[in-house]
């Protein structure tokens, strides 16, 4: 039987007309209560959380702010159409999807109606500017087209055996040789995120950070990176995004913190192309049509760009290849250490290579520890969910009305987790589930459509970057563990932190290990 209201429509209106007379906020503040204790959603226009008048699902939305995608993949797994409509005071109607038709419909078909918009730029915009991630129409074609010749095969190659295998040779492996020596628990995901930050500099800023040894403390630049994304990400979760706003006015609190931690990358990374503008000044380097091997910042240099979009391109490259494939390779020598027979058989397969013969080329020869990597980042993608805004009026493919200004959002996390795309055994950890099976044993890898695994996004904005990110995660993890076991020392399953990339909540503990021949 259902509950009876505790209030009349009359007498909640008398309570609400009176506090109004009061304070707005305080008016507010009854809304909130008398939804609550009234408990009597509306009908909403799609599946989604329960829904009150004027508020939307702000209740329901507060009280699962700390595991928004595990509430979202819960909710969408009850949804017949795999898409749940968000709607809550205070924030753009919010449509969050797992259906892979939508999911292709809003990267490609339609992908002129559905940019990131101006609510995801703004958010994002105090750290990432105008650079390449947070930048639309012909502002992003122009700097994509200008990426793309940075990882062209020759790149690639040349960064494999240059820039990647130094920086593995002679800066992570000795320090792993002195920390399996010490055996004492170091943080694996810091370890690995320093030594990300190391190659993406020297790939895209031609610098050399040298930031890697967890002995050294960590830069203030790399505090500076890592305050902003976080504090960008908690802007995007906030219940009621006017307050962050209100925060930056004011400079105040988070967003005082913010402005400071930008300040620092700016000046750092303006440093460096000033720095480099001035060197080429006076080695009069190359010309636009003669751009060798150079890094991107003496691309960008070199084709005439305004300081300003140098420095929130390259802003956005560093954090692009320092956290996503740190993430991902956090994530894989976790679950790996969980499953020892997938452990054994990734290692059987590394060491059939001689650890010279490594190369652009040859690596591409691990299938299975790319199936593995693949599998981790299935589980746990690097970018958990990620969002463009409609500009007209629209219908996906499953019929979910979209309204000009609502925000469209596909959520690869939860489609890692939905039956209706990988099975009942989705949750487990099964690299053998990417390989086609031929009589008589396992056969090549999968092609799975980039719309069921939008993991590097799909369509016109798909990861320039997707390459050169499988080349050093696959060379970095057959490095370690062709010498080393990872052991985790924190009992129980880490927790996902989706800031803008995945993080392990309090860090990777590890102890590393010799690996015994």
């Amino acid at each position: 039987m259902a509950t009876p209201h505790l209030f009349s429509s009359a007498e909640a209106a008398a309570v609400l007309w009176q506090a109004l007379k009061l304070s707005p906020l305080l008016a507010l503040l009854c809304v909130l209560l008398l939804a609550e204790l009234r408990r009597a959603p509306v009908p909403t226009s799609g599946s989604g959380p329960p829904t009150y008048p004027v508020i939307g699902c702000l209740i329901s939305f507060y009280r699962n702010r700390r595991r928004l995608l595990d509430w979202y993949t819960e909710l969408i797994a009850d949804s017949r159409t795999g898409t749940i409509v968000v709607d809550r005071l205070g924030a753009t109607r919010t449509i969050v999807t797992t259906n892979l038709e939508n999911v292709e419909y809003i990267l490609k078909t339609r992908f002129g109606n559905f940019p990131k918009g101006r609510p995801f730029t703004d958010i994002l915009g105090d750290f990432l500017g105008k650079g390449i991630f947070n930048a639309d129409g012909d502002l992003w074609r122009s700097q994509r087209k200008l990426a793309c010749h940075q990882f062209s095969v020759r790149s690639l190659r040349n960064y494999t055996i240059g820039t990647l295998r130094d920086g593995v040779q002679t800066k992570l492996m000795p320090v792993l040789e002195r920390l399996a020596e010490e055996n004492r628990v170091i943080d694996l995901q810091e370890l690995l995120t320093r030594f990300a930050f190391d190659m993406i500099c020297k790939f895209s800023l031609g610098v050399d950070h040298g930031s890697i040894d967890p002995a050294l403390p960590v830069s203030t630049v790399i505090r500076a990176f890592d305050s902003s994304s976080m504090i960008c990400a908690l802007r995007g979760a906030a219940p009621l995004f006017l307050i962050w706003k209100v925060k930056r006015w004011a400079q105040v609190g988070s967003e005082k913190r913010l402005s400071n931690s930008v300040c620092e990358v700016h000046q750092y990374v303006n440093s460096i192309i000033d720095e480099r503008a001035s060197k080429m000044k006076m080695e009069k380097t190359g010309t636009p049509d003669d751009l060798g091997e150079l890094d991107l910042l003496s691309r960008m240099l070199l084709n005439g760009h305004d300081k300003d979009v140098i420095r929130d391109m390259v802003i956005s490259f560093v954090m692009a290849g320092r956290d996503t494939t740190s993430a991902a390779m956090t994530w894989l020598l976790w679950a790996v250490s969980q499953n020892p027979k997938a452990e054994a058989e990734l290692v059987s397969e590394i060491v059939d290579f001689k650890e010279s013969e490594l190369n652009y080329d040859s690596i591409k020869e691990l299938r299975f520890l790319e199936a593995c990597l693949l599998e981790a980042m299935r589980l746990y993608p690097p970018v958990a969910w990620d969002s463009k805004h409609a500009i007209q009026d629209d219908l996906l493919p499953d019929g979910t009305l979209v309204r000009s200004g609502d925000r469209v959002t596909y959520f690869p996390y939860g489609m890692g987790r939905m039956e209706t795309l990988w099975g009942k055994d989705r949750l487990e950890f099964k690299p053998d589930r990417w390989f086609v099976e031929l009589d008589g044993g396992r056969g090549v890898l999968k092609k799975v459509c980039p719309y069921r695994y939008p993991v590097f996004q799909a369509g016109p904005r798909d990861c320039i970057g997707k390459e050169m990110a499988f080349v050093q995660m696959k060379y970095v993890v057959a490095s370690i563990l062709r010498h080393y076991e990872i052991k985790p020392v924190r009992r129980g399953k880490p927790v996902f932190v989706p800031l803008l990339t995945a993080h392990m909540a309090g860090g990777s503990p590890v102890r590393i290990c010799k690996r015994k021949d």
